[in-house]
């Protein structure tokens, strides 16, 4: 601060000696002709010049030892990959708990069916809180985890991200609330927005344009209802009627009369249904009931149709929905059934996919196995679920089919891209 600041000093000095001297001149010349002294000129010193210290450079919250980093009895002397699989297997939900199992066995299936020796799964329960995930996260950071997948919640992801970049530790979660994906947090999961985009964006095509629509209360409805209204909007499409409905059966019977009652005989051509399982058999027989026939409206739904036990309601007949290709997850269920018996929960596979990315990644070089660039390689990557690729924003983007309810089960319309290049003609 004290080199900048003695030029601007040095320069007033000799400007007020110069002016000094002038008045002293002018004094002189004064006194010779007799005429009145002239003051010499106000000089205003120029302002205080400021210098801002440099920033300091904060030091990470949270830094770990690689002397403290685990490695089994059966691979000492070798230089593990090791990767953290964060879920609520000790939930106080069941089929929380459930869930988490099966994408654990999914995970193993992968290691056993690639032959990754050198990968180490590291798996910790993370009781589906924030709390619990962010404790178990730094238990794996500190055992050296290069990798986590998971965890399952929003809430969970937003804690332990915060640990991983500290240490630079990617993060590939399976939640599916775009809201914490970015700065490091990668979502293994199916985007709800691309669920939507993909069957507006059929549907236009077909010259279907006005649309009605039942959303669920909460938190997931009002981000299908947002994500529903700029996707018609985009394609230049109308939404003419919507409401929202409590979880009861009984509650959704007054909903549901008022969009048949904006029906009219035609004043809409589809009906947007984002729900499933048990809810959307509830709904669904609603509107026929009230006059809204599934032959002259089409029913649309998100990838939570993507479920064979809705084949056997006859509303669904004919109605539309995205999803992942089905041969490569049908593939995955005859292996998983095989291994484990039973038929595991829809997003299972993301276990399978999580430790088959991992895998992939772990032949790179050391220094760039999973950089930013490895894991938003713009070709993406291949999983049981079809092609899916990391964008730096955070997104995700996943290669969807379009496919259509019948008795005998679901069947692909409109097939999903086998690759992110733009066709070449």
């Amino acid at each position: 601060m004290t080199k900048s600041v003695r030029p601007a000093r040095s320069g007033l000095m000799t400007g007020v000696k110069a002016l000094f001297a002038l008045g002293i001149s002018l004094a002189l010349a004064a006194c010779s002709t007799g005429q009145q002294q002239t003051p010499p000129p106000v000089v205003t010193p120029p302002p205080k010049v400021e210098v801002a210290p440099p920033p300091q450079t904060q030091p990470p919250a949270f830094s770990r030892d690689p002397a403290r980093f685990y490695t089994p009895a059966h691979m000492a002397g070798e230089r593990p990959v090791r990767v953290a699989l964060l879920l609520p297997f000790n939930s106080s939900r069941e089929d929380v708990r459930t869930l988490s199992n099966a994408l654990y066995n999914a995970a193993q299936l992968a290691l056993f069916e690639f032959d990754a020796t050198n990968i180490l799964l590291m798996p910790k329960a993370t009781g589906g809180t924030a709390a619990g995930a962010q404790r178990v996260a730094r238990e794996a950071l500190d055992a050296g985890a290069d990798l986590i997948l998971g965890p399952l919640f929003a809430e969970e992801v937003t804690a332990v991200a915060r640990l991983a970049r500290d240490v630079r530790v990617p993060v590939v979660a399976f939640s599916s609330d775009s809201s914490v994906g970015g700065n490091g947090v990668h979502l293994l999961s199916f985007p709800l927005d691309q669920d939507v985009d993909r069957i507006v964006d059929y549907t236009t095509l077909q010259g279907i344009t006005r649309f009605a629509a039942l959303y669920p209360y909460g938190a997931y409805g009002e981000r299908v209802r947002d994500a529903f209204q700029r996707a018609v909007s985009a394609r230049a499409g109308t939404v003419v009627a919507s409401t929202s409905y409590p979880a009861s059966p009984e509650g959704m019977y007054e909903p549901a009369q008022r969009i048949a009652g904006a029906y009219g005989g035609g004043n809409y051509q589809a009906v947007f249904l984002p729900e499933g399982g048990a809810q959307l058999k509830s709904m669904a027989p609603l509107l026929p009931y009230y006059d809204v026939d599934p032959r002259d409206v089409k029913f649309l739904g998100t990838g939570l149709w993507d479920d064979p036990s809705l084949a056997r309601e006859p509303p669904l007949a004919g109605a539309w929905f995205p999803a992942p290709p089905p041969e490569g997850h049908d593939q995955f269920l005859t292996r998983y059934r095989r291994a484990y018996g039973g038929t595991p929960p829809r997003i299972a596979s993301l276990g399978y996919d999580g430790v088959s990315l991992a895998i992939a990644l772990s032949t790179l070089p050391e220094e760039s196995r999973f950089t930013p660039e490895a894991l938003t390689n713009p070709d993406g990557f291949a999983g049981v679920d079809g092609i899916f690729r990391f964008m730096p924003d955070g997104r995700t983007e996943r290669g969807l089919a379009v496919l259509e309810m019948r008795p005998t089960g679901a069947v692909v319309i409109d097939p999903a891209p086998t690759s992110f290049r733009p066709p070449v003609f």
